[in-house]
């Protein structure tokens, strides 16, 4: 299908062919008449295959047509930014964009003066739950990567606001974008919408099994793998790179990344021209300058990347994370050794992708297979449009028996069906208390006719459910969140009002309340009320390591302060409970201002997890203050305090300089030092003066001055003598 024959406004195709857009892969051509003409749609295609663009396409000829807004859902905060960025190109269409990703207990008023609003999926649910008016606008919902239904954390949320929609507005067109999975046609069926699937990738992919340096593919072909080194996966990135190729691998542990990006620097670096080692170059002294507190990690990745390589996992922050992505898309990084995370996050394609670990290791079962999407998800990556004719994805086997294994049970096998997991009583009794606080459900009828309107009960005899309904129901008027009048009226109360706006698991709530409750009659510090927030289901709590003696004498000289009951040291919740005081501790050293590697090497994370936890629990702590404005007034300053103190990183005292845009911990710090204390205190210093002090410099100078209304006109030139001098 060729661009003119789309039948959409000549401007929409102006922009289409300004953007290099001449014709439609054949998935998208069979799926774009059918958006056009209003329809819901489940389009389950391979990754690389244009899925979006079709989205975009059905989006922006409604909205230029009809007026109204649309809403594109992603999983993640990173995809947001990717899909809002290629949304804005079609603003020369006078539909403005915006994006949402951030504070969960917030309207975002400014999001009513936008078309087309790209959000998370938690951000989603959360403007549902705040009641925004101009939910009734929105002509298209767009649902990226709707296979996450399957996910326990992120599916009910996803499940949630498809229904909620498909209630509050039937007609909204929603388009629901996948990879290949086995029950598609269970999706479409449930949202009554068209199915198009395909495996037809816009790069053919060559699957293959690699076994003593000899790859056999899945058309047949058996290929030597030319190179010096001995190991497969060695000499399959060597041959990549020297073909001028770039790699992903795919490893199963955030140890392996490293371990394995720093062995493979040393192959690659062997093979880089002048140009490609200056180009690295350049890249990492971009990147150092945006570091603030340099840690192991940042020296370990800016080793590798200095020849060529970079891992990536969860535990790098977003900073690590974008240098990574970006220098990789920029063609500067040969190769990324990454856990799977990276496969289900932005796009980044490679000529050749290797799939090193196909098990993983749980503490309950040991090691036992991934499952099969996740390899078709990992395998996907393999194949850059407009630069490869085909992309290969090969796995590494270490005998002749998980050779034919992985064939069979990966190559040639279809991906699994995927389930709801709204059934969990955390979800149920989450989503439930949301529906009946927004109003959409006032009695029981009601609830078991939501249910009922769900993937969940499509796939289930809701009648099956009502116990599970039951229960949560339950629980949420036994523990005060709400009321039943009449033995059949559901009625929200003002605390669960609150915990619904305040978008967290209603069993943290009570844990939050139990705490602020005791505060009333007991003496309490930063640590009693760490402990409290990390101890809620909503906080992913640290494992406990063998060396972490620490842990426990810290719980047992603390024990006066806890706000919630430790349990008996002889049961078993009392390893969970030393694991939220672990995390507590992690929070009150960042508090503290001990460097970002101390903790690091302390806790045994990374610098992204250290920062998910400081967000979770800067989160929590706000809700803490919310809810001790019902239940104990008295700590609303002293959570206030610990909340920006968290925020950011810093101990009170440095609260006032913090407060400058571009001054975190680091930099407060160093004034504070140099007897700048406050605010004011920067008020009438020499631009030189402010230069000087470490960490600051010109241009961090120049913007202090700008946020405290001071001009720098006459200083430029006194400054540029001083620094020639």
């Amino acid at each position: 299908m060729n661009l003119d024959e789309l039948q959409v406004n000549d401007n929409i195709i102006n922009v289409l062919r300004e953007h290099g857009i001449t014709s439609f892969y054949p998935p998208q051509a069979e799926a774009i008449p059918h958006v056009l003409n209003g329809e819901n749609l489940v389009l389950s295609i391979p990754t690389a295959s244009g899925k979006s663009l079709v989205a975009y396409i059905a989006m922006v000829n409604r909205l230029v047509n009809e007026g109204g807004k649309a809403l594109y859902v992603v999983p993640l905060k990173a995809l947001a930014h990717e899909k809002y960025e290629e949304l804005k190109l079609f603003e020369k269409l006078g539909l403005k964009v915006g994006i949402s990703t951030g504070d969960l207990d917030d309207s975002d008023l400014r999001l009513f003066r936008y078309d087309i609003i790209v959000c998370t999926s938690e951000k989603a649910d959360s403007l549902l739950r705040h009641g925004v008016k101009w939910v009734d606008e929105v002509k298209v919902l767009v649902i990226d990567e709707i296979h996450l239904i399957h996910d326990s954390g992120r599916g009910p949320t996803l499940e949630v606001i498809i229904s909620r929609f498909k209630a509050l507005n039937p007609k909204t067109q929603i388009i629901a974008l996948s990879a290949t999975i086995k029950n598609a046609t269970e999706l479409s069926i449930w949202l009554d919408g068209k199915l198009i699937q395909s495996d037809w990738r816009p790069v053919p992919l060559r699957e293959g099994v690699c076994f003593k340096n000899e790859v056999k593919f899945d058309d047949g072909k058996v290929v030597k793998v030319e190179g010096t080194e001995s190991k497969s996966l060695e000499r399959l990135v060597e041959n990549s790179v020297v073909n001028s190729g770039q790699v992903l691998v795919f490893v199963n542990t955030r140890r392996s990344t490293i371990s394995v990006a720093s062995n493979l620097g040393t192959i690659i670096e062997k093979n880089l021209s002048k140009k490609e080692k200056d180009d690295l170059e350049n890249l990492l002294d971009i990147s150092k300058k945006e570091v603030t507190e340099l840690t192991s990690v940042d020296q370990k990745l800016f080793l590798c990347i200095k020849k060529g390589v970079a891992f990536h996992n969860a535990g790098l922050s977003s900073i690590q994370r974008r240098v990574v992505e970006k220098g990789f898309k920029d063609r500067i990084i040969k190769c990324i050794v990454a856990t799977p995370t990276l496969a289900a996050g932005v796009n980044i394609p490679a000529k050749r992708v290797i799939i090193r670990d196909l098990w993983r290791y749980d503490p309950n079962f040991g090691m036992y297979p991934i499952p099969i999407l996740e390899y078709k998800q990992q395998a996907g990556r393999a194949g850059r449009p407009r630069y490869d004719k085909s992309g290969e994805a090969i796995s590494i086997a270490k005998n002749k028996s998980q050779k034919d294994q992985i064939f069979n049970n990966y190559i040639l096998a279809d991906t699994e069906p995927i389930f709801s997991k709204l059934g969990s009583q955390a979800a149920l009794r989450m989503h439930l208390l949301s529906s009946i606080a927004t109003n959409f459900i006032n009695d029981k009828d009601g609830v078991y006719k939501f249910i009922d309107s769900t993937f969940y009960a499509y796939q289930s005899d809701v009648f099956a459910l009502r116990d599970d309904i039951d229960q949560a129901i339950e629980f949420l008027t036994e523990n005060g969140f709400i009321e039943q009048i009449n033995n059949d009226q559901l009625m929200s109360t003002l605390f669960g009002n609150r915990t619904s706006s305040l978008y967290i698991d209603p069993l943290s709530a009570l844990k939050l309340k139990e705490a602020l409750e005791t505060s009333c009659s007991k003496k309490t510090s930063d640590l009693s009320f760490l402990h409290a927030v990390c101890s809620t289901p909503d906080v992913r709590s640290l494992y406990l390591r063998k060396q972490d003696t620490w842990v426990e004498e810290k719980a047992a000289k603390n024990s006066d302060m806890f706000l919630l009951m430790p349990p008996n040291v002889s049961s078993e919740e009392y390893e969970w409970f030393l694991s939220d005081v672990k995390t507590a501790s992690l929070v009150e050293d960042w508090i503290d201002e001990i460097h970002e590697d101390g903790i690091v090497n302390k806790y045994n994370v990374g610098p992204g997890d250290i920062h998910n936890i400081v967000e979770m629990t800067s989160w929590l702590l706000h809700a803490s203050r919310e809810f001790a404005r019902m239940y104990n007034f008295e700590c609303v300053s002293d959570i206030s305090d610990l909340m920006l103190r968290v925020q950011y990183g810093c101990k009170k005292e440095l609260l006032n300089l913090v407060s400058l845009k571009g001054i975190g911990r680091v930099r407060a710090r160093a004034m504070f030092n140099e007897g700048f204390k406050t605010v004011n205190d920067l008020r009438g210093v020499p631009l030189k003066r402010l230069a000087q002090i470490k960490t600051i410099g010109e241009g961090i100078a120049k913007n202090i001055k700008s946020q405290i209304g001071e001009s720098v006109k006459g200083e430029d030139k006194e400054l540029s003598e001083y620094t020639e001098l």
